[in-house]
Order: C-alpha cells, then structure tokens, then sequence
C-alpha cells in the first residue's frame, strides 16, 4: 500500500479541488474493485500507509504488516473532507470508538497499534515478512477455489444492508461447491493423508 495521495500535485484552490475529487473518485473506485472482487485480496503494508493507502487497506479481505508500517489518516491536519463512503469503511473494519480516534486526531499509528485496533490481523518481524506474505498467499493460494468464491461472496453479501442481500447467490455458489471434482479430491486426500490437488473444477 502506499502513502496516499500526493497534495503538491494539486497546486492552486481551483486545480487542488478539482484534482482531489479526481483522486477521492479513483481511490473509491479501486477500493469498490477490491471489496468486490471475487477473489479473496490481500494488503500488505511495509512503511508510510497514509490517507486513502488505508483506504485500499481496509478494503482488503486480509491486511497484514512488517514490524516498521505506519498507518494514519491525515485528513483533518490538512484541511480535507473526508468522504461518507470512506468513514463508513472505516467504521465497518475498525468501529466507531477508533475510527473517531484516528480521524479526529490525524496521528500516526504504529504496527503493534494498528494490530491491536484491526487495522492489521498480523504482523511480522521487518527481517521475515516479505517470505512470511508469500507463505500466506501461497497458503490461501492453495485452498479449493470454489471454496474460496463463495466465502469471498458471502463477505461482500454481509456488507450489504440486510434487504439487498442475495444470499441464493451465496447458496448457489456453496452447491457448486458440492457438486465439484475439487470436492472429491478434497475428501480422497483427507482419507490419504496428502495435499490436495485443486483446479477450480
């Protein structure tokens, strides 16, 4: 994830509106791509995440980080709005009580504290984590993909209020689940005692 958007390059009143509303339009953009992609999505966070970088963060199924990430929404030391959709994800990841701490107070949070608030559900030691990430997404990467679908489809369903839900579609997804040769290789290497072997079929 990165620092968030760069304010020098919004010189001017007219160009820095203009140019915020772009950026809060693509950073909201790329935020909805993530939350809804039918794959489970990871952040992983080394040093300054900032301002809409823990937009993209939170938007993530799974956010993890190196000992030295840094994580702050500035946003009221600089004079912006911050925008109703972005507080809502904030407050659906982290809750109310936090997520006033960090927007009223603009300060820098760090990895242990990012943990402890939910920002992040794990850390690891700066030396480790980047093999320590690739063991992670190697690990979901090996996992039925059907399987991972409709878990991620239901994720997005829950986010939705709860007369917009389309939880048939979850349902549909879990029956292809059991109607999968993906499922049988999962049960014969149970009884084997091997890894299974999956391809989303």
């Amino acid at each position: 994830c990165g620092a968030g958007a760069d304010l020098a390059q919004f010189p001017g009143t007219r160009r820095r509106e203009a140019g915020g509303r772009g950026s809060d339009a693509a950073v909201e953009a790329a935020q909805a791509a993530l939350f809804a992609a039918g794959k489970p999505t990871v952040a992983y966070v080394r040093g300054a995440c900032f301002g809409g970088g823990v937009g993209i963060a939170l938007s993530c199924d799974l956010r993890v980080a190196a000992a030295d990430a840094r994580f702050r929404i500035p946003a009221a030391r600089l004079g912006l709005g911050y925008t109703f959709s972005n507080v809502e994800l904030v407050t659906a990841r982290l809750g109310a009580s936090a997520t006033a701490d960090l927007l009223f107070t603009a300060r820098t949070v760090d990895a242990e504290e990012a943990r402890r608030l939910g920002i992040v559900g794990r850390l690891f030691g700066a030396a480790e984590a980047d093999a320590a990430v690739e063991d992670l997404v190697a690990a979901i990467g090996g996992n039925a993909p059907l399987t991972l679908r409709a878990v991620k489809r239901a994720l997005v369903e829950l986010a939705r209020p709860a007369a917009e839900r389309d939880t048939a579609a979850v349902d549909a997804l879990v029956r292809a689940c059991l109607g999968s040769d993906d499922y049988r290789e999962g049960q014969a290497a149970f009884k084997e005692k091997r890894e299974p072997r999956f391809h989303g079929v």
